[in-house]
Protein backbone atom coordinates (compact mmCIF):
# COMPACT_ATOMS: atom_id res chain seq x y z
CA UNK A 1 0.00 0.00 0.00
CA UNK A 2 2.78 2.41 0.91
CA UNK A 3 4.47 1.75 -2.43
CA UNK A 4 1.23 2.54 -4.23
CA UNK A 5 0.79 5.79 -2.32
CA UNK A 6 4.36 6.84 -3.05
CA UNK A 7 3.88 6.07 -6.74
CA UNK A 8 0.69 8.16 -6.84
CA UNK A 9 2.42 11.09 -5.13
CA UNK A 10 5.30 10.93 -7.60
CA UNK A 11 2.87 10.80 -10.53
CA UNK A 12 0.89 13.74 -9.24
CA UNK A 13 4.10 15.69 -8.72
CA UNK A 14 5.22 15.02 -12.30
CA UNK A 15 1.83 16.02 -13.64
CA UNK A 16 1.96 19.33 -11.80
CA UNK A 17 5.44 20.02 -13.19
CA UNK A 18 4.31 19.23 -16.73
CA UNK A 19 1.25 21.42 -16.33
CA UNK A 20 3.38 24.33 -15.12
CA UNK A 21 5.71 23.92 -18.10
CA UNK A 22 2.75 23.82 -20.44
CA UNK A 23 1.35 27.01 -18.93
CA UNK A 24 4.67 28.81 -19.29
CA UNK A 25 4.97 27.62 -22.89
CA UNK A 26 1.47 28.89 -23.65
CA UNK A 27 2.24 32.30 -22.15
CA UNK A 28 5.14 32.62 -24.59
CA UNK A 29 3.16 31.32 -27.56
CA UNK A 30 2.58 33.61 -30.52
CA UNK A 31 -1.03 32.46 -30.52
CA UNK A 32 -1.51 33.69 -26.97
CA UNK A 33 0.08 37.03 -27.86
CA UNK A 34 -2.23 37.37 -30.87
CA UNK A 35 -5.27 36.80 -28.67
CA UNK A 36 -3.99 39.27 -26.06
CA UNK A 37 -3.23 41.86 -28.75
CA UNK A 38 -6.47 41.29 -30.61
CA UNK A 39 -4.66 41.46 -33.96
CA UNK A 40 -3.19 38.80 -36.27
CA UNK A 41 -0.21 40.27 -38.15
CA UNK A 42 0.47 38.54 -41.47
CA UNK A 43 3.60 39.08 -43.54
CA UNK A 44 3.36 38.75 -47.32
CA UNK A 45 4.86 40.11 -50.52
CA UNK A 46 2.16 41.43 -52.88
CA UNK A 47 2.78 40.57 -56.53
CA UNK A 48 2.37 36.79 -56.59
CA UNK A 49 -0.86 36.13 -58.52
CA UNK A 50 -3.29 34.90 -57.40
CA UNK A 51 -1.94 34.45 -53.86
CA UNK A 52 -1.41 38.12 -52.97
CA UNK A 53 -1.46 41.18 -55.21
CA UNK A 54 -2.67 44.76 -55.27
CA UNK A 55 -5.90 45.71 -56.99
CA UNK A 56 -6.46 48.94 -58.90
CA UNK A 57 -7.29 50.73 -55.63
CA UNK A 58 -4.08 49.60 -53.95
CA UNK A 59 -5.74 47.01 -51.71
CA UNK A 60 -4.00 43.67 -51.20
CA UNK A 61 -6.21 40.81 -52.37
CA UNK A 62 -5.74 37.14 -53.20
CA UNK A 63 -6.01 33.55 -52.00
CA UNK A 64 -3.64 34.01 -49.05
CA UNK A 65 -5.46 37.20 -48.01
CA UNK A 66 -8.82 35.42 -47.90
CA UNK A 67 -7.31 32.55 -45.92
CA UNK A 68 -5.77 35.06 -43.51
CA UNK A 69 -9.14 36.76 -43.08
CA UNK A 70 -10.76 33.40 -42.33
CA UNK A 71 -7.98 32.64 -39.86
CA UNK A 72 -8.38 35.95 -38.03
CA UNK A 73 -12.15 35.44 -37.89
CA UNK A 74 -11.66 31.99 -36.35
CA UNK A 75 -9.39 33.56 -33.73
CA UNK A 76 -11.83 36.37 -33.07
CA UNK A 77 -9.24 39.06 -33.80
CA UNK A 78 -8.56 41.74 -36.41
CA UNK A 79 -6.27 41.19 -39.39
CA UNK A 80 -3.23 43.34 -40.20
CA UNK A 81 -1.37 42.71 -43.46
CA UNK A 82 2.32 43.61 -43.44
CA UNK A 83 3.74 44.00 -47.00
CA UNK A 84 7.35 42.81 -46.96
CA UNK A 85 10.06 42.33 -49.61
CA UNK A 86 10.70 38.65 -50.23
CA UNK A 87 14.44 38.76 -49.60
CA UNK A 88 13.84 39.96 -46.05
CA UNK A 89 10.59 38.21 -45.17
CA UNK A 90 12.08 35.43 -43.02
CA UNK A 91 14.30 37.89 -41.13
CA UNK A 92 11.23 40.06 -40.50
CA UNK A 93 9.37 37.08 -39.06
CA UNK A 94 12.27 36.18 -36.78
CA UNK A 95 12.46 39.76 -35.47
CA UNK A 96 8.72 39.79 -34.67
CA UNK A 97 7.63 42.24 -37.37
CA UNK A 98 4.60 39.96 -37.79
CA UNK A 99 3.26 36.65 -36.49
CA UNK A 100 3.15 34.45 -39.59
CA UNK A 101 4.19 34.36 -43.25
CA UNK A 102 1.28 33.63 -45.61
CA UNK A 103 2.81 34.32 -49.01
CA UNK A 104 2.92 31.19 -51.15
CA UNK A 105 6.15 30.06 -49.44
CA UNK A 106 7.51 26.67 -50.46
CA UNK A 107 8.50 24.33 -47.64
CA UNK A 108 12.19 23.57 -48.05
CA UNK A 109 14.67 21.84 -45.76
CA UNK A 110 16.92 24.90 -45.79
CA UNK A 111 14.11 27.21 -44.68
CA UNK A 112 12.93 24.66 -42.14
CA UNK A 113 16.25 25.00 -40.33
CA UNK A 114 15.35 28.61 -39.51
CA UNK A 115 11.55 28.52 -39.23
CA UNK A 116 8.72 26.05 -38.77
CA UNK A 117 5.90 25.34 -41.18
CA UNK A 118 2.28 24.32 -40.86
CA UNK A 119 1.04 21.33 -42.81
CA UNK A 120 1.09 22.04 -46.54
CA UNK A 121 -2.05 23.80 -47.79
CA UNK A 122 -1.26 23.45 -51.50
CA UNK A 123 1.36 22.05 -53.87
CA UNK A 124 2.75 23.85 -56.92
CA UNK A 125 5.57 23.15 -59.35
CA UNK A 126 7.93 25.24 -61.44
CA UNK A 127 7.07 25.65 -65.13
CA UNK A 128 8.47 27.73 -68.00
CA UNK A 129 7.15 30.68 -69.96
CA UNK A 130 9.12 30.54 -73.22
CA UNK A 131 9.36 32.34 -76.51
CA UNK A 132 7.02 30.88 -79.12
CA UNK A 133 9.94 29.67 -81.24
CA UNK A 134 10.61 27.06 -78.54
CA UNK A 135 7.21 25.38 -78.95
CA UNK A 136 7.49 21.60 -78.64
CA UNK A 137 10.75 21.75 -76.70
CA UNK A 138 11.45 20.62 -73.14
CA UNK A 139 13.54 22.35 -70.51
CA UNK A 140 16.50 20.17 -71.53
CA UNK A 141 16.30 21.59 -75.05
CA UNK A 142 16.66 25.08 -73.57
CA UNK A 143 19.78 24.21 -71.61
CA UNK A 144 22.22 25.45 -74.25
CA UNK A 145 24.84 28.17 -74.03
CA UNK A 146 23.09 30.28 -76.67
CA UNK A 147 19.92 30.51 -74.58
CA UNK A 148 19.12 32.76 -71.60
CA UNK A 149 16.89 31.61 -68.75
CA UNK A 150 15.53 34.10 -66.22
CA UNK A 151 13.84 33.72 -62.86
CA UNK A 152 13.13 35.64 -59.67
CA UNK A 153 15.93 36.20 -57.17
CA UNK A 154 15.84 34.28 -53.89
CA UNK A 155 12.93 31.92 -54.55
CA UNK A 156 12.67 28.18 -55.24
CA UNK A 157 12.44 29.03 -58.93
CA UNK A 158 16.02 30.26 -58.77
CA UNK A 159 17.10 27.12 -56.90
CA UNK A 160 15.49 24.90 -59.54
CA UNK A 161 16.92 26.97 -62.40
CA UNK A 162 20.51 26.81 -61.13
CA UNK A 163 20.17 23.11 -60.38
CA UNK A 164 18.73 22.14 -63.77
CA UNK A 165 20.31 24.58 -66.23
CA UNK A 166 24.06 24.03 -66.42
CA UNK A 167 24.81 25.43 -69.90
CA UNK A 168 22.30 28.23 -70.47
CA UNK A 169 22.96 31.75 -69.22
CA UNK A 170 20.98 32.52 -66.05
CA UNK A 171 19.76 35.97 -64.99
CA UNK A 172 17.65 36.92 -61.99
CA UNK A 173 15.18 39.74 -61.34
CA UNK A 174 13.77 41.31 -58.20
CA UNK A 175 10.17 40.62 -59.24
CA UNK A 176 8.42 37.85 -61.15
CA UNK A 177 6.73 40.44 -63.38
CA UNK A 178 10.10 41.74 -64.61
CA UNK A 179 11.34 38.23 -65.32
CA UNK A 180 8.26 37.20 -67.30
CA UNK A 181 8.29 40.50 -69.21
CA UNK A 182 11.86 39.79 -70.30
CA UNK A 183 10.63 36.73 -72.23
CA UNK A 184 7.64 38.62 -73.60
CA UNK A 185 10.01 41.30 -74.92
CA UNK A 186 12.21 38.68 -76.58
CA UNK A 187 15.21 39.37 -74.34
CA UNK A 188 15.22 35.92 -72.71
CA UNK A 189 14.32 32.45 -73.94
CA UNK A 190 12.55 31.17 -70.85
CA UNK A 191 11.22 32.27 -67.46
CA UNK A 192 11.12 29.68 -64.65
CA UNK A 193 8.55 30.30 -61.92
CA UNK A 194 5.58 28.83 -60.04
CA UNK A 195 2.91 27.25 -62.23
CA UNK A 196 -0.09 29.31 -60.98
CA UNK A 197 1.65 32.60 -61.78
CA UNK A 198 2.89 31.38 -65.16
CA UNK A 199 -0.55 30.07 -66.14
CA UNK A 200 -2.19 33.40 -65.34
CA UNK A 201 0.55 35.43 -67.05
CA UNK A 202 0.24 33.31 -70.18
CA UNK A 203 -3.57 33.63 -70.20
CA UNK A 204 -3.25 37.41 -69.96
CA UNK A 205 -0.55 37.74 -72.64
CA UNK A 206 -1.41 34.87 -75.00
CA UNK A 207 -2.99 37.34 -77.42
CA UNK A 208 0.44 38.76 -78.24
CA UNK A 209 1.41 35.47 -79.87
CA UNK A 210 4.98 35.87 -78.59
CA UNK A 211 5.05 33.25 -75.82
CA UNK A 212 4.05 29.71 -74.89
CA UNK A 213 3.62 27.97 -71.55
CA UNK A 214 5.63 24.78 -71.06
CA UNK A 215 3.28 23.68 -68.29
CA UNK A 216 4.76 20.32 -67.31
CA UNK A 217 5.87 20.58 -63.67
CA UNK A 218 9.65 20.63 -63.26
CA UNK A 219 9.46 20.26 -59.48
CA UNK A 220 7.13 19.29 -56.62
CA UNK A 221 6.75 22.12 -54.12
CA UNK A 222 4.43 22.05 -51.10
CA UNK A 223 3.40 25.45 -49.76
CA UNK A 224 3.05 26.13 -46.03
CA UNK A 225 2.48 28.92 -43.51
CA UNK A 226 5.71 29.87 -41.74
CA UNK A 227 6.09 30.68 -38.04
CA UNK A 228 8.90 31.05 -35.54
CA UNK A 229 10.38 27.93 -33.93
CA UNK A 230 9.50 26.65 -30.46
CA UNK A 231 5.74 27.24 -30.68
CA UNK A 232 3.79 23.94 -30.61
CA UNK A 233 0.53 25.66 -29.59
CA UNK A 234 0.48 27.90 -32.67
CA UNK A 235 1.47 25.00 -34.96
CA UNK A 236 -1.29 22.83 -33.51
CA UNK A 237 -3.91 25.55 -33.99
CA UNK A 238 -2.86 26.24 -37.59
CA UNK A 239 -2.97 22.58 -38.58
CA UNK A 240 -6.38 22.10 -37.01
CA UNK A 241 -7.67 25.29 -38.66
CA UNK A 242 -6.47 24.06 -42.06
CA UNK A 243 -8.03 20.64 -41.56
CA UNK A 244 -11.35 22.15 -40.51
CA UNK A 245 -11.35 24.63 -43.42
CA UNK A 246 -10.84 21.77 -45.89
CA UNK A 247 -13.50 19.59 -44.30
CA UNK A 248 -16.24 22.24 -44.01
CA UNK A 249 -15.82 23.55 -47.57
CA UNK A 250 -14.38 26.95 -46.65
CA UNK A 251 -11.01 26.18 -48.25
CA UNK A 252 -12.62 24.97 -51.49
CA UNK A 253 -14.77 28.08 -51.71
CA UNK A 254 -11.70 30.32 -51.44
CA UNK A 255 -9.65 28.11 -53.77
CA UNK A 256 -12.33 28.12 -56.46
CA UNK A 257 -12.63 31.91 -56.23
CA UNK A 258 -8.98 32.45 -57.11
CA UNK A 259 -7.96 29.39 -59.13
CA UNK A 260 -11.10 28.19 -60.90
CA UNK A 261 -12.67 31.58 -61.72
CA UNK A 262 -11.18 34.67 -63.34
CA UNK A 263 -13.51 37.48 -62.18
CA UNK A 264 -10.74 38.82 -59.92
CA UNK A 265 -8.48 39.54 -62.90
CA UNK A 266 -10.60 42.59 -63.79
CA UNK A 267 -9.63 44.11 -60.44
CA UNK A 268 -5.91 43.95 -61.08
CA UNK A 269 -5.57 44.36 -64.87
Amino acid sequence: MKKILVALIVMLGLNSVISADDINLWKKSTLNKILQRGVLRVGMEPGYMPFEMKDKKGNIIGFDVDMAEAMAKAMGVKLELVPTAWDGIIAALLTDKFDIIMSGMTITQERNLKINFSDSYMSVGQTIIAQKKHAGKTWRDLDKKEYTIVTKLGVTGEIATRKMFKKAKIRTFETEADGAQEVLNGKADGFVYDKPYNAIFFAQKAGTGNIIHLDKDLTYEPLGWAIRKGDPDFTNWLNNFLKQAKLDGQYKKIYDKWFEKDNWQKKVM
